[in-house]
């Protein structure tokens, strides 16, 4: 199944993705779901149920291009949890671009960005020079949690997903350098567009042959598949949780490939008119336009 959250003139809501545009889940459901995608995440299997009954019944849809799609979860209610370096070859160009030796991390290397950074589909994040001049793009999937858990085993973990969408962890490198550390220059208003919806798993043959793709303005920057990851999607969850527990709705972004701003020669920084296209197989695109701030 494929959700959306969106609005379409009227107060924001979420629905089921068919061929023939947005079911309205709350409306189709007459009171029987949570008001919310992230309620429905919440809600389980009942209501997972629920969605399948309604989806049977055919009801009438909204035409895509009518509604205006938020994030999946437009305010998260905890930081969203992020890997740093968690491709080979990503890792590899931050050592070649620093002039220093290649060294893979020995475990996940955690961060967060926090709620006020989420934006969905075709928003704009504002850039504003005061604040930083390297501003770069990176193409990710997120994995959404569905079901609670701390000390999860790898080999339960996928059992606690609810889905995965699409994240671009658009980074001020600046920030990240000076701070010596990542949470201020990743935690930027806007700098967490997701979506453009979120895929359950039982739409996904295989996880690790999604392939991720980010361009700017139309020219390719990062292509890779999610099978690079140096640590997996199980390994991830089982050492966040653990002594740490994850709640339905909490977003894990999995980290990014090679094709970084910074990274090339000489380096491509974002800039005001640039349009960020990220894109993983099976999924689908998220836009983000960089706009000059406004005061």
């Amino acid at each position: 199944m494929r959700f959306v959250s969106y609005g379409n003139g009227k107060a924001a809501s979420y629905g089921l993705l068919t061929e023939d545009g947005v079911i309205d889940l709350p409306q189709a459901a007459a009171g029987a779901l949570p008001d919310t995608l992230a309620g429905l995440i919440a809600a389980g299997p009942t209501a997972l149920d629920t969605v399948r009954r309604l989806a049977e019944q055919g009801p009438t849809g909204t035409p895509l291009d009518e509604v205006r799609l938020t994030a999946p979860i437009p305010r998260p209610t905890k930081n969203v949890f992020c890997v740093g370096r968690n491709y080979k070859d990503h890792v590899a160009e931050g050592y070649r671009a620093r002039g220093a030796e290649i060294k893979l991390p020995e475990y996940p290397q955690f961060f967060t960005k926090p709620p006020t950074a989420v934006i969905g589909p075709d928003e704009a994040f504002f850039h504003d020079p005061a604040v930083t001049t390297k501003l770069d793009y990176e193409v990710e999937l997120a994995v959404i949690i569905g079901r609670p858990g701390r000390d999860i085993a790898q080999a339960q973990a996928m059992r606690h997903i609810f889905g995965v969408t699409v994240l671009n962890d658009i980074t001020a490198r600046d920030l990240q350098r000076r701070h010596d550390q990542w949470f201020k220059g990743k935690g930027l208003d806007r700098s967490c567009p997701m979506g453009p919806c979120i895929v359950t798993l039982d739409e996904i043959a295989d996880l690790g042959a999604l392939e991720l793709i980010c361009r700017v303005n139309g020219a390719e920057r990062q292509r890779s598949h999610v099978r690079h990851m140096i640590f997996d999607i199980p390994e991830i969850i089982s050492q966040l949780s653990a002594g740490l527990t994850l709640e339905p709705g909490d977003i894990i972004a999995t980290g990014t490939p090679s094709g970084v701003g910074y990274a090339m020669d000489p380096p491509h920084y974002l800039k005001a008119g640039d349009v960020v296209e990220c894109s993983i197989a099976g999924i689908g695109t998220l836009r983000t336009r960089i706009e000059a701030h406004r005061a």
